[in-house]
């Protein structure tokens, strides 16, 4: 158990429905700021040591606390930033308690898992609570676009650290995660040759026809059996029916387990590009977030959790997960690194995403707890 007192789940559910009801699209800074605001104070108040980031590029800023101590630290990084846009909650994705699920836009990924992290390190600032390594709570304004803006400072803060705790959502059956694929991203643009569809076929060059056959492609570079997938989405192209479309394009998510098969199919993806009868394809983008791999170093970490898991009566299982999360940029640093520490649920990016609130007070005391006893 953890020294530091955190609350029952009911306590946790009440100060995380704020959140909830705190709206927080990426693309909004100002409301990502306005919970931003928010914790600052509350750590601030307790003693936190604050650096905040100004946000760019249209996002929000990057919050960082760090607690009294020695030594390399214990990383600890989540991000405030849903995929829902502003009216979700007075629409159709209400915070709401059904039983042991609570539900509303970003509850499991990940604001009840980023609560639980900025809720541990008040209560161990506010109690005095001595901890083995001094802490560095992240909270970040970008996760959910790939994180542009704060992959250098949680890269920065993860440099010497002794370990990094992600507290993502808990997979199938509570599972904490070990492992993620690595994410790449581009997008296609193709140019063709605009003409009338009934009287000058001939003179055009069709981008659609020419995109339709690159999604093909693309969706043909998939291999299950090694890890590998492709998924083209959204699409766009043309303006009337009776038009040869001149333009088309799309954008293409890839996963992949290793770094090696980035590479190469980074390579492939690029690849694409070129020009040919009359058509003009170009392709930009590739990796965005490396493998994260299971090491030694990270099951060692993962027995420490699963050891306090069972002290506060719950099985903590591994999983190796397709997502990507900020521990990949952690991880490829060769910091070993906990992922899925966050809360019980399902559904994210999804209408039904819910969290098992009960769990709340258990998943937090262990992550407390290995804030707390990391040597």
């Amino acid at each position: 158990m953890p020294q530091t007192q955190l609350g029952t789940a009911e306590q946790l559910l009440e100060e995380l429905r704020g959140w909830v009801e705190h709206e927080t699209p990426t693309t909004d800074a100002v409301a990502v700021n306005g919970l931003m605001d928010r914790c600052e104070a509350d750590l601030r108040a307790v003693g936190g040591c604050i650096t905040r980031i100004p946000g760019r590029d249209g996002y929000g800023d990057t919050l960082i606390c760090h607690t009294p101590g020695t030594g390399a630290p214990i990383v600890v990084a989540g991000h405030l930033d849903t995929v829902w846009d502003h009216g979700t909650l007075a629409g159709p994705m209400p915070f709401r308690i059904d039983g042991d699920r609570a539900y509303g836009p970003g509850i499991y990924d990940m604001k009840a898992g980023s609560f639980m992290a900025f809720h541990s390190v008040r209560e161990i600032l506010r109690q005095k609570t001595a901890t083995k390594r001094p802490i560095t709570l992240l909270l970040t304004p970008d996760e959910e676009v790939g994180s542009p803006t704060s992959r250098e400072p949680i890269e920065q803060a993860a440099r010497g650290a002794r370990a990094v705790l992600i507290p993502e959502p808990a997979g199938a059956g509570g599972a904490c995660v070990t492992a993620r694929k690595g994410v790449g991203r581009f997008v296609i643009d193709v140019r063709g040759v605009s003409a009338h569809a009934g009287g000058n076929w001939a003179d055009g060059r069709s981008a659609v026809v020419a995109l339709a056959r690159l999604i093909l492609k693309i969706h043909g570079m998939t291999d299950l059996d090694a890890g590998i997938t492709t998924n083209v989405a959204p699409i766009f192209g043309g303006t009337r029916p009776n038009v040869i479309p001149p333009e088309a394009g799309c954008e293409v998510d890839l996963r992949v387990p290793t770094i090696a098969e980035g590479e190469r199919m980074e390579a492939m993806i690029l690849g694409l590009a070129g020009e040919s009868d009359g058509i003009t394809v170009t392709v930009t983008g590739g990796m965005n977030r490396p493998p994260f791999a299971e090491t030694p170093s990270i099951v060692e970490l993962y027995n420490r959790a699963a050891a306090f898991a069972q002290q506060h009566g719950y099985a903590l299982p591994t999983q190796h997960r397709g997502g990507g999360s900020d521990g990949n940029f952690t991880a490829a640093l060769g910091i070993p690194t906990l992922d899925g520490l966050g809360c019980t649920g399902a559904g994210a990016h999804a209408p039904h995403e819910h969290i098992i609130w009960r769990d709340l007070a258990a998943r937090c005391s262990t992550l407390c707890g290995l804030m707390e006893t990391i040597d």
